[in-house]
């Protein structure tokens, strides 16, 4: 059986590439190099390099598993499938925050989809979230038959850089979009005030939905800051990371958090706010975790004018090392296996 995956908002290049490096074109990328043949669902019949596109139209749901990241549409994506045999597979792979969806319809039609069709989440959080959502939305015969799976979803660990220690010290703004649930106006907040104390340069790297916007501009216009489009390569992202020294975490909520593990792995140093989604990726007794904007001004201050003892504290809080504890329990093989055995016992693969 083949694997097909749909994500509208995936944009393949002339050359026949999955570009661009949010989350979401980072696990297409995944899945394509998981499932050897799989397909990508797009807007036409298309020859890229190393898969195929095709319209969801075309697709042979007999044949075909589709794994739908855009799990709230999971019920139309079925009834396209329908018109071409009796049982369509599919399954939905939530790798978002569903607190996203606050709309009526929209809570509604996400439980719909992930007690109608197997799902796989994430990370543990998601999966919990996912299950309530199903049991409040959805009525109870649907609620007990409901299929979720989860694994965390790691990092390509190959792809880790050696430490480039800039000589100025360089704090990232961990995210691409400026959303409330960022909370943007307090990451600005806090490196304001570390800028008096020492000096930094602060990074933002966004989505070109968000380069525009007027928080976008006003950061970009202090001389310590500077605010760009995504990394025009794979190669030139972990180099970034390579040669961060600290980010400023400061998200409501996230489903799993891939670029703060993946700017940890790479030698940064994290503060992060006392929020339950990172204590589910975090060793016990991480030392950096802020409860008051006060407390994130003094952590962030210290990682970037003590960052080796920040490091060792990381280390201490590990029991030993904190890049083999990440590298442990972050390791996207652990996802890739994870997921092929699960479709594999969900459709028989």
């Amino acid at each position: 059986m083949k694997v097909a995956v749909r994500y509208a908002a995936a944009h393949v290049d002339a050359d026949g590439h999955v570009t661009e490096h949010d989350a979401g074109a980072t696990l297409v990328r995944r899945l394509l190099r998981v499932f050897p043949g799989a397909l990508l669902i797009g807007p036409g019949a298309r020859q890229c390099a190393g898969f195929e596109m095709i319209p969801l139209e075309f697709v042979d749901g007999a044949t075909t598993v589709v794994i739908n990241m855009d799990v709230i549409d999971s019920v139309g994506v079925w009834q396209t499938l329908k018109a071409g045999c009796d049982e369509p597979h599919l399954m939905n792979f939530v790798w978002w925050n569903t607190s996203q969806f606050t709309h009526t319809v929209q809570r509604t039609a996400l439980a719909l989809s992930c007690a109608l069709f197997p799902t796989f989440a994430n990370s543990a959080r998601t999966a919990s979230e996912v299950r309530e959502i199903v049991s409040a939305w959805t009525i109870q015969s649907l609620a007990e038959k409901a299929q979720i799976a989860w694994v965390n979803l790691g990092i390509r660990l190959e792809h880790v850089q050696p430490r480039q220690e800039p000589s100025v010290p360089v704090v990232l703004y961990p995210a691409i979009y400026l959303s409330e649930r960022k909370q943007p106006q307090l990451f600005l907040d806090v490196v304001e005030r570390v800028v008096r104390r020492t000096p930094i340069k602060v990074e933002a790297r966004l989505h070109e939905s968000h380069l525009i916007s007027e928080k976008a501009m006003g950061l970009s216009r202090h001389d310590w800051s500077w605010v760009g489009p995504l990394t025009a390569s794979r190669d030139s992202y972990w180099e970034a990371l390579a040669r961060t020294t600290a980010f400023l975490a400061t998200a409501t909520e996230e489903s799993y958090g891939l670029e703060y593990i993946e700017a940890l792995v790479a030698g940064a140093v994290g503060i992060f706010p006392d929020r339950p989604w990172v204590h589910a990726i975090l060793p016990a007794g991480y030392p950096f975790i802020f409860r008051t904007p006060a407390e994130a001004e003094e952590m962030l201050y210290r990682a970037v004018t003590d960052t080796a003892a920040c490091r060792r504290e990381l280390d201490a809080a590990a029991g030993g090392s904190f890049a083999e504890w990440l590298r442990t329990r972050h390791d996207d093989d652990l996802f890739e296996k994870a997921i092929a055995d699960q479709v594999s016992a969900w459709f028989g693969r």
